[in-house]
């Protein structure tokens, strides 16, 4: 073949190998909804790439979402300016780069940027945009050997209009009515590459030496990661100036930080090992931040202690932003809210706001361990971060509060709402392949959070507290300023056991499937034998195509406790055994899961659950908290699932009037809650409030009463009690409600921080037109953060069509609720039983002008329909669905989406024809 046919021949090959690629990409595109509009490729971008060096064709064809891990960054210099004015960004990157092999491209992730200029150790080279990989491909003019290089990219960008990578919101000063911009950034996990070109791969880590420039007056500050060495004012004069930050720890992409906005702070406190924390906020709110700066200096100092390593950075920055959807973000050394998650006004706070807080700041600076100085290696194992932020936040909060009880209200917390989780046949393991951004995005949920942090619970209960701490401090110091998997973690723990037990052979049984055990427990005398098997919360589930390594059987260390003494017994219950007999005390009655440490469902026989809620109906307190919340909650999912009538878990709700814990009472309101919307509008539903009402009524404690003695418990379970009362109609509480209600519209008397929300919302549903807009008006000019969101949530109580319709209009104004609060609201006011018909019909009317506002991926849109339809109980319901679906079938946008949702209605029906003839009879004999 001579040369020319041969330059033909791969001319004309890469260019059918381009347009069958970009038919691939164009498909994949279709398929993943989160690739925006402004990725395109053109068919000659693609021809000019591939034909630039045809060796990279058949590697770019094989290319995955993955970058290579033979090209590693080892120093960003990155200066961004955004004109907070125009809404967007100018910015220059440049990085050091190692290759560890030769390489004839450099891929790295870039997303929406306009690249402007780009050169490889100081020579221009083309640099351009691989669709659906939301990647930049840098196309060297020669193979570029070992050794290190230089990239250069200058580009220009939009600050966003949602919470990702960089992006701006606004707010309007109170006392001047300005209009003030903030720039802040939000990367985790894979936006990083909206700001600038990176690797943004956990794994990836590097040091980066950060410039902000930022307008010179009005208070507007600029921060990032670490303490400011300078600054300068930009000559010629331009009302700028440029603040250059010192050079950080090695740290993954998704750490990043920059704030460019008008911010205040609280003189900053010193921890005890010298660095200053801060607290930021906009004008009027830095008292506000007081508390997390206390709670904050108190937490550090414990996980410096406990952990026995140093913060690693100069400074610790906490700092509110406006607009910020997630609760919060731990970039390294400045850690993001959102306001509601951290500002604290005694006067307007309640308990609840205080404790979650609390809970927000714990794990986030936990975080500052676990998850910044080691970093899971991919975000399959992104539980090693959140997991353990969420079990290391309950022991600071412990020693910061040790009057909260925190460890009974852990299970309400974590262990209870991922079994919720974890018992469809929809869930997932702990540690989880995933590839894309969007399947990264959605590991981040309950499974990776709450039963992460509940198996960590259970294992340091198996090895001891010592044993524990050796293990993670040990762990922590080997992946210091690295990255780590799941395996390395058990490696550590184990060998502080001195290999005495097989932590991972035990721990993978619960990190490595998906689901928890139901461990039956049948007593014969002195015997007890126990069997596991997986629990379900649906009882009609097929799982024959679901599949385990382990073929869903559990290691599980099994504690009990009987009526002889308080000892806890200990012994195994091995994967590997069908069932087990063991010798047991000979006693009145057994309690197994001791303070539901264990991640698993205990069934007892009949007689076995008649004697435990009879003992509690006697004494109350024979039964720690947290094991009388742990009998409430095994009993109802066990009725729910069939394997118990219901019949015992309500003889298990008797002895509530002699109950003294808030946790408990959460427990049983949350369960009784779920009974209410299946019967809603059905007979026994009357018999279910009458019930409720008189547990309630034999309640002696005075909730009414103000005092400020209160501890954390009784403030919580004044609380619950209250809006339990307002929620099943008891008369005597919502006359008082609505007094109290009236007294805050026309006197401006506040209730009680504690229960405010109650009395706003309950008040509202009994309120009329005029009420309502004299709510509205208050909702409009507060300017707390957590008050305007009770006032909120109340403008949703309306029982009335047309407030309802109304509210939906005013909303949309994005000067009165923010686009984000709008599908917020639209759930509220689903939320209780009387707003359901209102919500369906609404979306049915509205669903294309909706759909047209969000996008089809936003994740509260895409939960709408199967939100407002899982508590239907008809056919007839289920032929609306069907019909509204024939419509609009994006509208159920996961996969089977349409199917589980109809599902679910299905299971009510079902539920409905076998349980509430025998619950209304119960009702009915126990009222």
């Amino acid at each position: 073949m001579t040369s020319v046919l041969k330059w033909v021949f791969v001319l004309v090959f890469a260019a059918v190998i381009s347009v069958t690629l970009l038919t691939v990409i164009n498909n994949h595109k279709r398929e993943l909804k989160w690739i925006p509009e402004d990725e395109k490729l053109t068919e000659i971008t693609s021809a000019s790439l591939l034909m630039t060096n045809s060796s990279i064709i058949a590697k770019l064809w094989k290319t995955t979402h993955r970058l290579s891990p033979n090209v590693r960054p080892q120093q960003y210099f990155i200066h961004l300016y955004p004109n907070l004015e125009r809404g967007s960004f100018i910015g220059s990157v440049n990085i050091t780069i190692i290759l560890d092999t030769a390489q004839s491209y450099i891929k790295l992730h870039s997303k929406g940027l306009n690249i402007k200029e780009t050169k490889l150790n100081s020579s221009p080279v083309s640099a351009l945009p691989l669709l659906g990989h939301e990647c930049l491909v840098v196309v060297p003019n020669a193979e570029l050997s070992a050794g290190e290089h230089k990239l250069q990219i200058s580009f220009e960008g939009s600050l966003l209009d949602k919470v990702a990578g960089f992006y701006r919101n606004s707010y309007n000063d109170t006392k001047s009515h300005e209009q003030h911009y903030i720039a802040s950034s939000k990367f985790e996990p894979t936006y990083a590459r909206l700001a600038f070109p990176c690797f943004d791969e956990p794994q990836l880590k590097s040091k980066f030496k950060i410039s902000l420039t930022r307008p010179s007056g009005n208070n507007y500050i600029a921060l990032s990661n670490m303490n400011q060495e300078s600054e300068e004012i930009n000559v010629p004069t331009n009302g700028l100036t440029t603040v250059h930050f010192a050079n950080t720890v090695p740290m993954s992409t998704y750490l990043v930080c920059f704030i460019v906005g008008d911010y205040q702070s609280l003189e900053p406190v010193k921890a005890d090992q010298g660095f200053p924390l801060t607290v930021y906020a906009k004008s009027g709110q830095t008292e506000n931040m007081k508390y997390a700066q206390h709670l904050g200096l108190k937490t550090i100092n414990y996980y410096v202690n406990y952990f026995g390593i140093q913060y690693p950075l100069p400074k610790l920055d906490l700092i509110p932003i406006q607009g910020f959807t997630a609760g919060a973000m731990e970039n390294w050394g400045l850690v993001t809210f959102q306001e509601t998650s951290v500002l604290y006004d005694e006067s307007k706070s309640s308990i609840d706001d205080q404790e979650g807080i609390a809970h927000t700041v714990t794990h986030e600076l936990a975080h500052m361990w676990f998850g910044n100085l080691v970093t899971m290696k991919w975000w399959n194992d992104i539980w090693l971060n959140e997991g353990f932020a969420s079990y290391m936040k309950c022991k600071a909060m412990q020693v910061v509060h040790p009057d909260w009880d925190v460890d009974t209200s852990f299970p309400l917390h974590n262990l209870q709402p991922a079994q919720y989780l974890d018992s469809k046949l929809s869930s997932h393991a702990i540690v989880r392949n995933v590839s894309n951004p969007y399947q990264i995005t959605e590991i981040f949920d309950g499974i990776a959070y709450s039963k992460g942090a509940t198996v960590l619970r259970m294992l340091e209960s198996l090895l001891g507290d010592q044993v524990f701490r050796i293990g993670v401090n040990a762990y922590l110091k080997r992946f210091a300023f690295n990255n780590a998997e799941t395996d390395d973690l058990w490696t550590e723990i184990q060998t502080a056991t001195n290999n005495t037990a097989n932590v991972k052979k035990v721990m993978d049984t619960w990190t490595r499937q998906a689901g928890f055990p139901l461990v039956s427990a049948i007593r014969n005398g002195t015997k007890l034998t126990l069997k596991q098997q997986r629990f379900l919360s649906n009882p009609n589930t097929n799982s024959s195509n679901s599949s385990s390594p382990y073929n869903f059987k559990w290691e599980i260390p099994i504690t009990y406790t009987t009526s002889n003494n308080n000892t806890v017994h200990k012994f195994w219950l091995s994967k590997d055994e069908e069932t087990i007999t063991i010798d047991i005390p000979d006693a009145e009655w057994i309690k197994l899961n001791h303070r539901q440490v264990g991640y698993y469902i205990i069934n007892y026989s009949e007689r076995d659950w008649c004697l435990l809620s009879n003992l509690l109906e006697k004494n109350v307190d024979a039964l720690s908290a947290a094991d009388r919340s742990n009998l409430i909650h095994d009993a109802f999912s066990l009725a729910k699932a069939n394997y118990l009538p219901y019949d015992i878990a309500l003889n298990m709700t008797k002895y509530l009037p002699m109950e003294h814990h808030y946790v408990p009472w959460e427990v049983a309101a949350t369960n009784l809650q779920t009974l209410s919307e299946h019967l809603y509008q059905r007979p026994a539903h009357k018999n279910l409030e009458k019930y409720v009402q008189h547990l309630l009524g034999s309640i002696k404690e005075d909730i009414w009463n103000d005092s400020s003695n209160k501890n954390f418990i009784q403030r919580k379970f004044r609380a619950v009690i209250l809006k339990l009362g307002c929620t099943y109609g008891l008369p005597s509480y919502q006359k008082e409600v609505y007094e109290l209600f009236k007294r805050f519209l026309n006197d401006k008397i506040k209730p009680h921080p504690d229960i405010s929300d109650t009395i706003y919302y309950y008040g509202m549903s009994m309120g009329n037109e005029s009420e309502w807009n004299i709510l509205w008006d208050i909702f409009l000019n507060e300017q707390d953060p957590q008050e305007k969101e009770k006032l909120r949530d109340a403008l949703t109580a309306s029982k009335e069509t047309s407030i309802l319709t109304r509210l939906l209009q005013l909303a949309r104004n994005e000067n009165h609720v923010s686009s984000q609060e709008y599908l917020r609201i639209i759930l509220l006011i689903n939320r209780h039983p009387f707003g359901t018909q209102f919500v369906w019909d609404f979306l049915r009317e509205n669903w294309q002008n909706l759909a047209d506002r969000f996008s089809l991926s936003d994740g509260q849109l895409g939960s709408l329909i199967p939100s407002v339809c899982s508590h239907f109980n008809t056919q007839e319901r289920i032929s609306e669905m069907n019909k509204f679906l024939n419509w609009y079938p994006e509208a159920v946008a996961r996969k089977n989406g349409r199917q589980t949702a109809i599902g679910v209605v299905s299971n009510n029906i079902k539920w409905l024809k076998k349980h509430e003839a025998g619950i209304n009879n119960w009702l009915i004999n126990s009222i």
